[in-house]
């Protein structure tokens, strides 16, 4: 029998979102996200992301 919480942390793959940007460093052209972009942050293409995302934070 399955229990209800047995995928309980676990997501499941995200919705992405698909439009028309651009990556703030490189100007590569971006079709999809998985979120909905802020119109006052900047949006990084998976590369330039990888190159400039922040440090994980060890609690």
């Amino acid at each position: 029998m399955f229990n209800n919480n047995q995928n309980r942390g676990s997501f499941g793959p995200r919705e992405m979102v698909k439009g028309n940007w651009k990556c703030s460093d490189c100007q590569k052209e971006i079709t999809e996200l998985p979120f909905e972009p802020a119109p006052d942050r900047p949006i990084y293409c998976r590369d330039c992301w990888s190159k400039n995302k922040p440090p994980k934070r060890n609690y």
